[in-house]
């Protein structure tokens, strides 16, 4: 029966990131999708990386659908609703704050004008009483083929088998992480809570030169791009991407400019990645409310005549 739960389980996880192949494209790994092992061309978007929907039989790019953060950074809330919180460099930010679950994520940066250039380095999780880390090791010039990944549980490093499809279990069961390709990528799953992808991606040169960034060559501030998918929420889950999950939320970004800004930085500040002393926190606390059901499906893409993502129910 442990053996059954166990594959159960990895079978489960790999449908999340269905199936990256090679630089380009992709296929659906589900073996009870009428697309399996169909390989996929990656949309214009993400031209090296990206997943198969397994039920629409469709690829798409993980940055664009609802739970993503990525980018500088650019969120994708449980409502559809694309928009950017760019926090403060070097300082830590709730993400998602729940009564079981409570993300943090620390923000490095450069000098702007006007505001900080800011993207997500690190991420800290605390579930029970449990603390899981992930984070984009500094590195001055980028090479796929190192794993600039750093991953650690209660303080602790922990090394993942090299890999694809690689597992490490934690010790009562309740985190288990599967590598996605051989180096920088992961899915991380809280079990029961939420399962969250991450990759080390750095700033490349064509996006520093588009966006201005000015990154040198000492530093291409890799950092993390991040996809989560929730199993339990409770109505009254917050955070700069929680809050997106509760019901009824109506966001207070401007829709259709071209960058909608999530404003309210001090309620989210915490003190460091492991804190729960936000504002908005939710953490330990007694969960009030019925769990936030499945949210409705979403649909995101690019459209014609329109500028960035388009996202509909």
């Amino acid at each position: 029966m442990k053996y059954f739960l166990q594959v159960l389980l990895v079978a489960l996880i790999s449908c999340f990131f269905c199936g990256h192949v090679n630089a380009g494209t992709a296929k659906c790994m589900n073996t009870y999708s009428y697309c399996y092992g169909k390989l996929f061309n990656c949309p214009q978007g993400c031209p090296n990386q990206c997943e198969v929907d397994c039920n629409t039989c469709k690829p798409y790019c993980p940055c664009d659908k609802p739970g993503a953060v990525c980018h500088d950074p650019r969120f994708i809330g449980g409502d559809g609703i694309k928009f950017y919180f760019h926090g403060k460099k070097n300082k830590d930010f709730c993400l998602v704050t729940d009564s079981d679950i409570h993300v943090n994520a620390h923000f490095i940066g450069k000098q702007g004008k006007g505001r900080d250039f800011t993207w997500v380095q690190s991420i800290g999780v605390l579930f029970g009483s449990q603390q899981f880390y992930v984070g984009a090791r500094k590195v001055a010039t980028w090479h796929g083929s190192d794993d600039n990944m750093h991953v650690q549980f209660n303080g602790a490093d922990i090394n993942i088998p090299s890999g694809d499809g690689e597992m490490w279990t934690s010790p009562e069961g309740d985190l288990q992480i599967k590598r996605v390709g051989e180096t920088n990528s992961i899915v991380a799953e809280v079990v029961g809570v939420v399962k969250i992808g991450v990759r080390v991606v750095p700033i490349t040169e064509e996006e520093s030169r588009i966006h201005g960034y000015g990154i040198t060559e000492d530093d291409c501030f890799a950092h993390l791009e991040l996809s989560f998918k929730f199993s339990s929420l409770s109505n009254s889950v917050s955070g700069v991407l929680g809050q997106t999950y509760v019901p009824g939320y109506r966001s207070p970004v401007k829709i259709g400019v071209p960058m909608p800004v999530m404003g309210g930085a001090e309620k989210y500040s915490t003190s460091h990645l492991f804190a729960t002393d936000c504002a908005v926190s939710k953490f330990g606390l007694k969960r009030e409310g019925a769990e936030i059901e499945d949210p409705p499906t979403v649909a995101c893409g690019a459209q014609d005549g329109i500028q960035g993502i388009v996202c509909k129910r």
